[in-house]
């Protein structure tokens, strides 16, 4: 690593020759394979963009020059070449980032890990400079996988309007997002892919014409006239000139001397240019090129020589629905499954090979997936669009005004769902339970464990006149919660074992272990507590209201944000009710959570049972208090 420990930042990459140049990008590959397989993180990204992150960076002046990444998980180049090269807690509490994080790095200026949003920024920013008369470039580096999303062509719409507005967009072409990149997009990017090139392909047509007696000459000349028509059949980058962009490429994505040369070029255009780069994901380390199913996306602790993970993963929630979705798949001719992009990660590759032709892959369009699920409900298929909850934010709008409003029968199936950890503030599904909370007719189940996945999984598609919504957590699933009775549709998970009972808890999803430990440390204290799981937390169960009557106290434990939340939606099912008792709501509070472990996190906020319990016991103890100065008075 004698090249990569000698780095302070991208000024020191100025005066390296080019085999130095080569030399850094072995160095970078060796340790980041070394490093993300003792912590897990996205390798396979990291490990295309290398040759184009040192050309970047050589190329343009970060910070004063603005580099974007979209998604930001292949920003862990840009992160060694700007001086972060401690990857020994990458993702950990107190260590870095797996995205680009302003706390971190001026040279870090957004944060964004949702996809096809950089070019809406990159506009965005190249206005600023031109109203300010700032000489500063942007370069924003996207993906094919992000050029499925709409936001990316909307911006690309805006970013054609100004023809001398100086923007570099890098399509870093692998392929892939997760997967191998579907659509129309791809196949145009394919095209460019395997394009020979306009002028081979005329030299080797007049080669062949000129051999062809009597009309094999002026055949040629037609064709050589048709200059520009052919050059769109032979390699169609005039899609991207018709709307006013200047095209360069395609570029070898691993040739540091042909990037900085088309870069250089890009940069003195004046103005939008898109540089189309070849990359290889995965690139340097076989285990990643050959693993078909992502080439290493994202990893756990692996062994760096082989790939394989250290630990064998136990069965964990998108496992339990992937199975389940297949068995459904075989009984019901009309369920079809949708993914935007991550077949894989949400757990439908099984169902895929059992039914391909009942799996839709929308890219990474989540907007235009809800909307093609309403359309499939209304042509009597039952959709299951299963999408990471943080990703369903983005389709809000055609849940309530497509989906739910046309009273279709689509299930949504969150992965995901509450405090995930590691990827940081965009990625923790803590929002869902309260957005949805609006949408009128719509229903949200929250499985305690694997068993209720299935069962709740399989109420949700009998529902055909409006929209459901199944939400459970990531990793492992841990072990089934039974229940111990039932009152109205809700499962009892414990008894007070008294006549007037202190406290009504009521446990959300995968907290009902949290819940039980925290009755059990309340009942050390002498306060007996009931512990229910709605299971179907929207609408409000019936019999909730006239349970929480028979105890002194609600409390609501939920791993989602405690505004607008289940428990807040319960508080007003108790007023409606006229039901007026002290109700608290644990939950994940109003802000948003740096990268850490789910338990630690889950610790910081204070959704542990003796966080809880302590709470708990404080609020009945003030009760009793106030009870025994009435007595007093009276």
């Amino acid at each position: 690593m004698a090249l990569l420990t000698r780095l302070t930042g991208p000024r020191d990459l100025d005066g390296l020759t080019p085999e130095q140049l080569e030399q850094l990008a072995q160095e970078i590959r060796t340790f980041l394979i070394e490093s993300v397989a003792r912590t897990g993180g996205h390798l396979g990204p990291n490990l295309g963009v290398v040759e184009l992150s040192i050309a970047l960076h050589r190329v343009f002046d970060s910070p004063a020059d603005s580099i974007l990444w979209d998604t930001g998980h292949q920003s862990y180049v840009h992160k060694l070449l700007t001086g972060r090269q401690d990857f020994s807690r990458l993702r950990a509490k107190g260590g870095l980032s797996g995205y680009p994080s302003r706390a971190e790095s001026p040279h870090d200026i957004i944060e964004n890990s949702h996809a096809s949003t950089v070019l809406g920024w990159a506009d965005g920013l190249a206005k600023a400079n031109q109203l300010r008369g700032r000489d500063q470039h942007v370069v924003a580096i996207t993906g094919d996988g992000a050029l499925t999303g709409g936001m990316a062509w909307e911006a690309l719409n805006n970013i054609a309007a100004a023809k001398d507005r100086p923007l570099v967009i890098v399509v870093n072409d692998n392929e892939r997002s997760y997967s191998p990149t579907i659509g129309g997009l791809a196949n145009h990017l394919a095209t460019l892919r395997t394009t020979e090139g306009y002028e081979r392909f005329l030299a080797r047509g007049k080669e062949m014409l000129n051999r062809t007696p009597v009309v094999g000459k002026p055949l040629y000349d037609t064709l050589h006239g048709a200059k520009k028509g052919l050059k769109d059949v032979i390699a169609p980058q005039g899609m991207f000139e018709d709307l006013g962009l200047k095209y360069v490429g395609p570029i070898d994505g691993h040739d540091i001397g042909a990037l900085e040369s088309a870069l250089k070029s890009a940069k003195r255009f004046g103005g939008p240019v898109i540089v189309h780069c070849i990359t290889e994901k995965g690139r340097g380390y076989q285990p990643a090129r050959d693993d078909e199913a992502d080439q290493f996306h994202a990893v756990g602790v692996i062994h760096p020589d082989t790939g394989l993970p250290v630990a064998a993963p136990g069965a964990d929630w998108t496992s339990v629905f992937g199975e389940e979705i297949v068995k459904l798949g075989r009984e019901r001719e009309d369920i079809v499954a949708i993914t935007a992009a991550m077949l894989r990660p949400v757990g439908l590759q099984a169902f895929a090979e059992e039914f391909p032709d009942r799996v839709y892959d929308v890219g990474i369009a989540e907007q235009h997936g809800a909307v093609s699920a309403a359309g499939l409900a209304t042509g009597g298929l039952h959709p299951v669009f299963a999408v990471y909850a943080t990703f369903l934010n983005r389709a809000f709008d055609q849940l309530l005004m497509d989906v739910a409003l046309h009273k279709c029968g689509v299930t949504f199936v969150l992965d995901r769902a509450g405090v995930t950890g590691s990827d940081g503030a965009s990625h923790n599904g803590m929002w869902d339970m309260s957005i949805l909370q609006v949408v009128p007719g719509l229903r949200i189940a929250a499985p305690r464990d694997a068993e209720e996945v299935r069962r709740q999984l399989r109420e949700a598609v009998q529902v055909s006149d409006a929209p459901t919504v199944v939400r459970y957590s990531k990793g492992s699933v841990g072990k089934n919660v039974p229940a111990v009775g039932t009152v109205g549709g809700m499962d009892v998970l414990r008894y007070a074992g008294s006549d007037r009972p202190d406290v009504l808890l009521v446990s959300i999803g995968a907290l009902a272990p949290v819940a039980l430990e925290t009755a059990a440390l309340l009942e050390r204290q002498g306060i007996t507590t009931t512990v229910v799981d709605p299971r179907w937390v929207k609408p409000v169960d019936a019999a909730l209201p006239g349970l929480a009557a028979e105890h002194r106290v609600v409390v609501t434990v939920e791993d989602n944000s405690r505004a607008a939340g289940v428990g807040s939606s319960i508080a007003q099912a108790l007023r409606d009710a006229d039901v007026d008792i002290p109700l608290r709501d644990f939950g994940i509070p109003e802000r948003f959570l740096d990268h850490a472990s789910r338990a630690e996190i889950l610790g910081e906020i204070g959704l542990t049972a003796p966080d809880i319990a302590r709470r708990v016991t404080g609020l009945v103890a003030r009760l009793d208090g106030r009870l025994d100065a009435a007595t007093a008075g009276a």
